[in-house]
């Protein structure tokens, strides 16, 4: 918070106005920090084995406290999404290995968006496995960036937005869901729960991190409209089951310790329409600061 520029800017004003937009500031600031906190936790829960479980029909949870990843099932092989830390691929193996699975059928690696924390597992796995690396197009450049301890990023399949990937039955289909990252990815899948078919939605991410700049950016200047165009796809989509890149997202905690009871805890639709609205209320909150912030600047 620039008090000093805040000062001058409000040189007549009154003392109460100047101390209201300090602090509505620093409660941005505060908002930021807290949600970000709250997704991504600590490194050591970054790291920590959550107990791997079932979701829904062939979809299973095999991530960590904080990091999420997911492992779809299927009689051609398995889908993963996410394979987070390179550190951490082994808390990934003993998770599939936990719920009956081998590792190495892993065929198809997805991901969210291109930070490490959620792909820089990409090589290792791949190594290890055999799978295919795909990815949206517009995440590429980030996602050749991540390269833990030199080793090349794999990209065997580069998707565009809409396109399926298909496996033994389960079809994801990648929805840009710009922002967070450029290539930020969304995936769509139908479970089969019973007599039952439900809309699952995997949230790549829409947080808007601290330090990140909305206003006057010359490294992304369309950051704004990616932002409002992932906003726009997410509130657009039909869904049951809500999940994402963070179980704080989907409050995964709450929910696995409801599993077994009836209906399905992580059934939703509710709870992702919430945490939509409230990521896009901060969102535009920062953005209307940094906008004042440019204006006072500028006189």
């Amino acid at each position: 918070m620039r008090l000093k520029k805040i000062a001058l800017f409000c040189f007549g004003c009154s003392l109460v106005t100047f101390l209201q937009q300090a602090d509505a500031q620093t409660s941005i600031l505060e908002r930021q920090r807290e949600m970000f906190s709250r997704n991504v936790g600590s490194a050591e829960q970054q790291r920590a084995q959550f107990p791997p479980h079932r979701i829904a029909g062939n979809l299973y949870y095999v991530g960590s406290e904080s990091l999420a990843s997911f492992l779809i099932a299927t009689p051609e092989g398995h889908i993963l999404i996410n394979t987070n830390w390179e550190d951490s691929v082994e808390i990934l193996r003993a998770s599939v290995e936990d719920l009956g699975f081998n590792f190495e059928d892993i065929e198809i690696i997805l991901g969210s968006h291109a930070h490490g924390d959620h792909m820089q597992g990409d090589a290792l796995v791949k190594e290890m496995t055999g799978a295919s690396v795909m990815a949206m197009a517009d995440d590429i450049p980030g996602l050749l960036r991540i390269q833990p301890g030199g080793k090349p990023h794999p990209v065997d399949r580069i998707l565009e937005d809409g396109e399926e990937v298909m496996l033994g039955g389960s079809t994801l289909v990648a929805r840009l869901t710009p922002g967070h990252t450029p290539g930020c990815t969304t995936w769509t899948m139908t479970v089969e729960e019973g007599d039952e078919i439900y809309n699952v939605v995997i949230v790549g991410s829409m947080g808007s991190n601290p330090g990140f700049q909305f206003v006057n950016n010359t490294t992304n200047p369309t950051i704004v409209d990616q932002y409002k165009k992932g906003f726009s796809v997410l509130s657009s989509l039909s869904v049951d089951i809500p999940l994402a890149s963070h179980p704080a997202m989907y409050n995964m905690a709450d929910k696995y310790e409801r599993l077994g009871q009836s209906p399905n805890p992580y059934i939703d639709p509710e709870g992702y329409r919430a945490e939509i609205e409230a990521v896009e209320t901060l969102f535009l909150d920062v953005l209307a600061s940094q906008e004042r912030d440019a204006a006072a600047e500028s006189q």
